[in-house]
């Protein structure tokens, strides 16, 4: 058994495993300005994956609700018709619905499969506290590969707490090296080298990154973590997709 992927761009993704269909965090809004608070996020790549193109799907994993590179207008609405979104407590409050939010740790079951809720950072330590909350998920299933889905975490000592709680045998990592004037600039997600960090934590065979192209404030691309993984001898782990295109790991 396999997981299946395909990359419509920025976080979006449509996995299939164990005949569960999940989709990460739906963006399918034109390229331009999106506001977020004070500031203005830009999208500069059309999603390659329409509503209908994804069809039915048994469940939305979203990292949060309050930021629209990863959940915009028109991925809002996608999420009437989804039968179930899982997110962090705060963000199932704000969208009401099918949401239903997961602590750290918490499972739920979609099928054949087992989600568990897993803790994410969205920059530097404290940052909850200005970008929110945020969550990321496991994906484990009997006979199935067990499979992380990072949501937009920064935080490679987290990874090490996943990692020592689960044996993950494909990384969904989001990474790109978000950047805005938060912070001083430091990364909202993980760098391409974190990315090769994380790899190394988990072990994971296969490592298929998100969240890196489409946007402005990603400053790391997908040549970036292409020689990032190189120069690490990782080359053969790193599952690098085109928007539209499918891959089984």
């Amino acid at each position: 058994m396999t997981l299946g992927i395909t990359f419509s761009g920025g976080p979006t993704a449509l996995l299939e495993l164990g005949g569960v269909r999940l989709l990460t965090d739906p963006t399918f809004d034109a390229p331009g300005d999106h506001p977020s608070g004070p500031r203005v996020l830009v999208k500069t790549e059309g999603s390659a994956l329409t509503e209908e193109a994804i069809g039915v799907v048994d469940a939305v994993l979203l990292s949060h609700d309050q930021h629209p590179d990863n959940l915009d207008d028109r991925g809002r609405a996608y999420l009437a018709r989804v039968p179930l979104t899982l997110v962090t407590p705060s963000g199932a409050a704000r969208l009401g619905g099918t949401a239903r939010g997961l602590e750290p740790w918490e499972p739920a079951r979609v099928g054949a499969l087992t989600v568990t809720a897993v803790p994410a950072l969205h920059g530097p330590e404290g940052a909850s506290r200005v970008t929110g909350d945020v969550t990321g998920f496991v994906l484990t299933g009997d006979g199935l590969p067990t499979v992380y889905v990072s949501g937009d975490n920064a935080s490679v000592e987290l990874v090490r707490e996943i990692a020592a709680r689960f044996r993950v045998d494909v990384a969904v990592l989001f990474a790109g090296a978000a950047r805005t004037v938060l912070f001083d600039g430091a990364p909202l997600t993980l760098t391409s080298a974190d990315a090769v960090e994380a790899a190394k934590v988990l072990d994971a065979a296969k490592v298929v990154p998100l969240h890196f192209r489409g946007w402005q404030h990603f400053s790391e691309g997908p040549d970036t973590l292409r020689e990032a993984f190189e120069a690490a001898g990782l080359a053969d782990r790193l599952v690098l997709l085109e928007p539209g295109q499918h891959a089984e790991v």
